[in-house]
């Protein structure tokens, strides 16, 4: 192009000085102090040199340097304290644009040696669009490599039991979080749920990261959990990998791997462990099976094997044999501290006479329950013995004197309590009523109103009610219950039941009068049990029924199997074609073990609340 300057390579033009010399000094001398501790702080320090040289203003002080990027309160409080300090060794009017006479100048121009003013080197592009360094030749740019997650890491545990899940014909095509980690555990070293000694992560921790790398999908509350394009790609190469694995003998396994492997970006590599061969015929132990050294070809065959992996961990992952756990009785913490402090320790102090082993933590529903506790033997070479599977048996009390039961009705807590209380999952809730008649003479409520509560909550809400005197009392009917489960349960097998999976199905065992044997998780049962978690619209638009005046939780329930959500109720009152058929729309429904209707009363007061414009009067 004539006319026009000619491309000019070799030599870099020459960049301005920086305008805050100063500043760059300073910070310079800093990240250099630090490189030479090890400190990490320099990473900071070197982000904040950057931003301070592509800056082309002078600064008059620190404080003017926090419009950049990098620049924090603690950078700039130690640039003023230095700017202070070169203010009184040279004068209230040196400058500060300038550097001493004698001073190297501030460095933009790269070095290749370990200088104090290393930065990045400039680049620049030629015709062709390769980079240039300084000499001007081509530099070639580094190919990212690609994530992949360690063997029988969390990430590889997740990818896998995601993909092995969607091959199985009628899949849903996604997994809640505990049914994930209950398929991905026995593919895993590291625990899901308990972090290793002087960690605070656990191997779902890893989760995260495989949502970061778009390899992950969480959607939907309760979260479901699938696999996207690229992570489906890269779980079907884990498995491909895994089966070549089992079909090649381990001694040959240990002997393939060479320097070639490294160049193939195609091949995931997966190295052997030292423990590789315990795992391997660790499905035969665990089935009590006695095979040859003939028949360990069975293991060349990925698909029998992972059969014989996941129906060989099941029971000792699902089941608590008898005699391989104890009944412990459970006591929220609020019951021991707080308000009366020594009306509490009293209750403690009896559980503790009467011999009754017993654990206080959280309890986000109930004031007592009991769990069997899995018997751990300490491991040598631990500080601390691993953590022991917990099942919930199906007891579970709500402890009340009489003062505590006439603040919660006035409150509205009582019902509240026992709505939570039927939908804890447990099947057998109690409600532990302490203090005689006389206790509720000086109340706000009058007795009768506090019997007249006792009674419905018996006979309506059908939870089984326990009248007793004192403290002495209570801590004798827990010492009772503790010892009665002990004997209920000794001989049982426990199984271990996902609620979030299966739902509150009742159990035939319970019918015929034997204990449920089903049980859920404490992890699972108190996490599904806090108060104030992510509600649904349906539980949310239950909860506004439910503050009506005489609409109880059975007529709410009745309310919600014909119209789910708000939306669905006001499509209905659309649809009706005159004003008295919207008030008559919920009179017909029928609720509770009676059957009885709804009733006009209440109709009208539900269609007035959703459909009148405006303030109610």
């Amino acid at each position: 192009m004539p006319g026009s300057e000619p491309v000019r390579f070799g030599r870099k033009r020459a960049l301005p000085p920086c305008p805050n010399p100063l500043f760059f000094q300073w910070l310079t001398e800093l990240r250099d102090e630090a490189k030479e501790k090890g400190l990490k702080i320099q990473y900071t320090y070197q982000k904040a040199i950057d931003s301070l040289n592509k800056y082309p203003l002078p600064l008059k002080n620190a404080k003017e340097a926090k419009i950049l990027k990098n620049f924090g309160d603690g950078i700039c409080k130690i640039l003023d304290d230095k700017l202070q300090r070169h203010y009184r060794q040279n004068g209230p009017n040196a400058s500060i644009h300038s550097l001493p006479k004698g001073a190297p100048p501030p460095g933009r121009t790269y070095n290749n040696n370990n200088s104090s003013n290393t930065l990045a080197p400039s680049r620049k592009r030629n015709d062709a669009g390769k980079d240039r360094g300084e000499d001007g030749g081509t530099k070639k740019k580094k190919k990212k490599r690609a994530y992949v997650p360690l063997q029988r890491s969390g990430g590889y545990a997740v990818l896998l039991a995601l993909y092995r899940q969607q091959q199985i014909p009628g899949s849903k095509g996604y997994m809640f979080k505990m049914e994930l980690q209950s398929e991905a555990q026995p593919l895993c070293d590291k625990s899901f749920s308990v972090p290793d000694l002087g960690s605070k992560y656990t191997a779902w921790s890893s989760v995260s990261t495989l949502i970061q790398k778009n390899l992950l999908i969480k959607t939907h509350n309760p979260a479901r959990y699938s696999l996207t394009d690229e992570g489906f790609a890269l779980a079907e190469r884990l498995e491909s990998v895994e089966k070549e694995r089992r079909n090649v003998p381990v001694e040959e396994r240990r002997g393939a791997a060479g320097p070639e492997d490294e160049e193939d970006d195609a091949v995931v590599d997966l190295t052997a462990s030292d423990d590789e061969e315990e795992r391997e015929s660790l499905p035969e132990r665990a089935t009590g099976e006695t095979q040859s050294s003939g028949d360990a070809g069975r293991l060349s065959l990925p698909g029998k094997t992972q059969v014989t992996m996941t129906t060989s961990r099941k029971p000792n992952r699902d089941y608590l044999l008898p005699g391989t756990y104890d009944v412990v009785l459970c006591v929220d913490f609020i019951e021991t501290t707080g308000g009366s402090h020594y009306r509490k320790q009293e209750l403690v102090r009896e559980l503790q006479r009467n011999g009754v082993g017993f654990d206080v933590r959280k309890l986000n529903v109930g004031d007592f329950l009991w769990v069997a506790r899995e018997k751990v033997a300490p491991v040598p070479g631990r500080l601390r013995a691993p953590a022991a599977r917990e099942l919930v048996l199906d007891y579970i009390i709500e402890r009340k004197r009489m003062d505590d039961l006439c603040g919660s009705i006035i409150d509205g807590r009582f019902r509240e309590q026992k709505f939570r209380l039927k939908r804890c999952g447990l099947r057998r809730p109690i409600y532990l009523v302490e203090g005689s008649s006389s206790s509720a003479a000086h109340l706000s409520l009058p007795e009768a109103t506090l019997q007249q509560a006792i009674v419905n909550t018996q006979v309506l809400d059908g939870f089984f009610v326990k009248r007793v005197q004192d403290v002495r009392e209570s801590a004798a009917y827990l010492t009772v219950m503790t010892r009665y489960l002990s004997k209920l349960y000794q001989n049982q097998t426990l199984v271990c039941r996902s609620r979030e999976l299966e739902g509150d199905v009742p159990s035939d065992e319970e019918e015929s009068g034997n204990p449920s044997c089903s049980l859920i998780s404490f992890a699972e049962f108190n996490h599904g049990a806090v108060k104030n978690k992510c509600q649904t619209v349906r539980e949310v638009f239950a909860r506004q029924l439910m503050q009506i005046s005489g609409l109880s939780g059975h007529k709410a329930a009745a309310i919600l199997e014909q119209y789910g959500t708000p939306h669905s109720l006001l499509a209905a009152y659309e649809k009706c074609g005159s004003e008295s058929e919207k008030e008559k729309l919920l009179s017909c429904i029928r609720y509770g073990k009676l059957k009885r209707n709804l009733g006009p009363a209440l109709s009208r007061t539900v269609y007035q609340l959703y459909c009148t414009p405006g303030a109610l009067t």
